[in-house]
C-alpha cells in the first residue's frame, strides 16, 4: 500500500514531468488511431531517457519508463512501482514497428507459464 508521502512525491514527479520532455511534435496527421491495435503513428519515438532503476523493493515491480503520444508529440513518462502480481510478471510498455508506422504496446501483466512458453 503506498504512503502519502509516496502519493505525494508521484504527483509531484508528473506536474515536472514536462521539464523532462524532449520534443517531438508532429502534425495530428502522423497518427492514427485503430481500435484493435491501439495508438499507431507515423514517426518513431525518441530514444528511451535514462532512468537509474532503483533499489528492488520486496512485494513491488518496478515498471520502467516510456514515451507516450499525447497531443501530437511523445511525452516521457517516468518509471514507477506497483504492487507485484503473484504468478505473473510486467510485460514493459513498447513501441513495434508495424507496416505503416509504429505502435504504441501498453504495459500489461502476464501469467509467468505464459513467459516460458514459445
Amino acid at each position: 500500500m503506498m504512503t502519502r508521502s509516496l502519493i505525494t512525491a508521484l504527483a509531484a514527479a508528473a506536474i515536472s514531468a514536462p521539464a523532462m520532455v524532449a520534443p517531438a511534435i508532429f502534425t495530428p496527421a502522423a497518427a492514427q488511431a485503430s481500435m484493435s491495435f491501439g495508438l499507431t503513428i507515423g514517426v518513431p519515438p525518441p530514444a528511451p531517457m535514462y532512468e537509474p532503476v532503483p533499489a528492488p523493493r520486496p512485494g513491488y515491480v518496478w515498471a520502467p519508463g516510456y514515451w507516450r503520444w499525447d497531443g501530437g508529440h511523445h511525452v516521457w513518462t517516468p518509471g514507477y512501482w506497483m504492487a507485484a502480481r503473484r504468478g505473473y510478471h510486467w510485460v514493459p510498455d513498447r513501441w513495434a514497428h508495424v507496416d505503416h508506422g509504429w505502435r504504441h504496446e501498453r504495459g500489461h501483466w502476464d501469467h509467468d507459464w505464459d513467459h516460458h512458453h514459445g
